[in-house]
């Protein structure tokens, strides 16, 4: 059974850093690229950020480059999301996908194939 299962969300002050998680399980996890997603109430999905395979290539939104980073954890099929600088505009339910082979971009997230349920990130002081 394929699961993908975030964590680490929560309440933090503008300027503060949180680090989400998402486990897989269930699938060939280093043929995957996962990716970050993220929505807000009233808002389309938005890509956040996209690890690849192999060669772990990493992408992000201009709106998080600089303050957020992805990484990748093949032994404990786990992805991380490091958040720093918070901004009450990161408020949103984030969402990890997986997404089967490399990935050279960042998408809105129609070519994922697996989907977490999503954490709540909340930002305000």
């Amino acid at each position: 059974q394929v699961q993908l299962v975030e964590s680490g969300g929560g309440l933090v002050q503008p300027g503060n850093s949180l680090r989400l998680s998402c486990a897989a399980s269930g699938f060939s996890f280093t043929y995957y690229a996962i990716g970050w997603f993220r929505q807000a109430p009233g808002k389309e999905r938005e890509g956040v950020s996209c690890i690849s395979t192999s060669d772990g290539g990493t992408y992000y939104a201009d709106s998080v480059k600089g303050r957020f980073t992805i990484s990748r954890d093949n032994a404990k099929r786990t992805v991380y999301l490091q958040m720093n600088s918070l901004k009450p505009d990161d408020q949103a339910v984030y969402y990890c996908a997986a997404k089967y082979g490399p990935s050279w971009y960042l998408s809105s997230g129609h070519d994922y194939d697996y989907w977490g349920q999503g954490t709540q990130v909340t930002v305000s002081s």
